[in-house]
């Protein structure tokens, strides 16, 4: 039975947010966005401000509205999705933060990483926490802040102080400053729980001398986490009823609901994902994370995880850094005056190297360039890298799952590239799957809301409702293949341990 109103998904993301209302079939109705800006106060630092962050959300939300013709009363449940790892702290009588949000791509912490690691914890995080020690987590974020700005210190101490990733902020300020709480999803890549227990990991909070009560309730990924405070939040009282990560929101929109299904968001960062059940793997042997996928009731599930730092930061680069193209769907434009890259390898470690290799030094290179090369070869490269990262990310995930992915199911900005796409398909050696919604995330944030205020009834209801827009088959030979392959690890052996420490 179709159901009258919409879900609101907000999409919380790096460089800007998104709020989408969904219909009941899963489509967009209406859909708003507004970019959010960076700052890097040194090289490898970056932020965020989390007033700009929120009211990008009020702007947005708005918008959508205005753009769908759309009451707020016709808004039945509203679910979040996120950057995450990205982390904030503020003062929870005021709302104010006590320093900007420091962002996943931010590399300030790896040296308390480093104190991690010598003190011999490595081995014992990575079993609680499904994840490896890096700078990437929120944890070492957290001590940074703690340790480094003047007072926090002791007003955590004193109980003053809330953290939180994007999520715990934006549903604290939905709220009206009444709920300080985050999803199992985006706790678990905080590198503080314990995916096991499903419990905040003191040890870990110990080695970092991070207070407990300065972390948000964990809750399930589905059902009803707050209620938003019709004087903060567009003068409405929704229940705010999912919440994830948006890597694990995209895989949920992607139904890959079944253990072995893999899926690719492709954004700023990449994320492959793999669903492997219902119970969580043992640490990995090739660089990639176990997370916690989603809590729904009382059935959890987790996913195998290979993060890439930069995936489509290579194209923001050719565009903001080498100010060669105007936009990111220039880049295919441009790749496809050239049938090849003439053997130029573009390694975006910009902000180091993530799965499988977690190389924190590594830095971007190019390299294989003659005086033959040109722009068009580089923005070639720049696409291509992100294929060839996905690919070290799924060979990760069959030597240690034992299972080839038999096809991969991608969304995001990234797959509007049908070059991009068909490169993709052609490196791996299995079909790319677009599905007729590439906004993945947003929509699986909207089906966890939708399930907790009972939108939708069952998630084999939500499987029906995903549609194949394109398939991408391999048309290259496995010769070819191979030997490009080779060639990119060989650039990547390159970048390796560069930054001085």
């Amino acid at each position: 039975m179709k159901r009258s109103g919409y879900i609101m998904a907000i999409d919380q993301g790096t460089t800007s947010t998104r709020v989408i209302l969904f219909n009941h079939s899963g489509e967009v109705h209406s859909m708003a966005s507004q970019e959010i800006k960076q700052f890097y106060p040194q090289p490898g630092w970056v932020e965020h401000d989390p007033v700009d962050i929120w009211q990008s959300v009020l702007h947005s939300a708005g918008e959508a509205l205005r753009k769908g013709n759309a009451s707020i009363e016709e808004v039945k449940g509203i679910g979040i999705t996120n950057q995450r790892e990205s982390t904030i702290l503020w003062d929870r009588k005021t709302g104010a933060p006590v320093y900007n949000s420091i962002c996943w791509a931010c590399r300030r912490s790896a040296a308390i990483c480093d104190q991690l690691k010598a003190a011999g914890h490595d081995p014992e995080i990575r079993k609680r926490t499904g994840l490896l020690i890096d700078a990437y987590f929120s944890a070492t974020k957290v001590k940074w802040i703690i340790d480094n700005v003047p007072g926090v210190r002791q007003r955590v101490e004193r109980g003053e102080i809330a953290m939180g990733c994007i999520d715990s902020w934006i549903i604290w300020n939905l709220s009206g400053g009444k709920a300080h709480v985050t999803d199992v999803s985006n706790a678990s890549r905080t590198l503080l729980l314990n995916i096991h227990s499903l419990t905040w990991d003191k040890d870990i909070l110990n080695w970092l001398e991070i207070p407990e009560k300065v972390l948000p309730t964990v809750l399930p990924s589905s059902g009803l986490l707050a209620t938003t405070d019709p004087a903060a939040f567009l003068g409405g009282t929704i229940p705010i009823a999912g919440d994830a990560g948006d890597q694990q929101a995209a895989t949920f929109g992607q139904a890959c609901f079944r253990r072995g299904m893999a899926k690719n968001s492709y954004g700023t960062a990449l994320a492959v994902m793999l669903n492997i059940g219902e119970k969580a793997a043992e640490p990995s042997k090739n660089g990639l994370m176990v997370d916690v996928g989603w809590k729904i009731g009382k059935r959890i599930e987790y996913c195998l995880e290979g993060v890439i730092f930069n995936g489509g930061a290579s194209v923001g680069w050719v565009k903001n850094g080498l100010r060669a193209i105007q936009s990111a769907a220039e880049c295919s434009v441009l790749a496809a005056k050239v049938p090849d890259t003439q053997g130029v390898y573009l390694v975006p470690a910009f902000t180091g190297l993530g799965s499988p290799y977690w190389d924190m030094y590594a830095r971007g290179l190019i390299i294989g360039i003659t005086r033959g090369t040109t722009i068009e070869h580089i923005a070639r490269s720049a696409l291509e890298a992100i294929a060839y990262q996905s690919r070290d990310v799924l060979m990760a995930m069959e030597s240690d799952s034992g299972t080839k992915a038999q096809s991969l199911r991608v969304d995001g900005g990234g797959t509007q590239s049908d070059l991009l796409m068909q490169f993709q398909s052609d490196i791996l050696g299995i079909p790319v799957e677009r599905p007729v919604v590439t906004e993945m995330a947003a929509l699986g944030a909207c089906y966890l809301a939708g399930l907790g205020v009972g939108f939708w009834e069952n998630q084999q209801e939500l499987e029906q409702q995903w549609k194949l827009e394109k398939a991408f088959t391999p048309q290259m030979s496995a010769d070819q293949r191979e030997e490009l392959y080779r060639n990119w690890k060989r650039a990547v052996q390159r970048s390796f341990d560069w930054q001085a420490h």
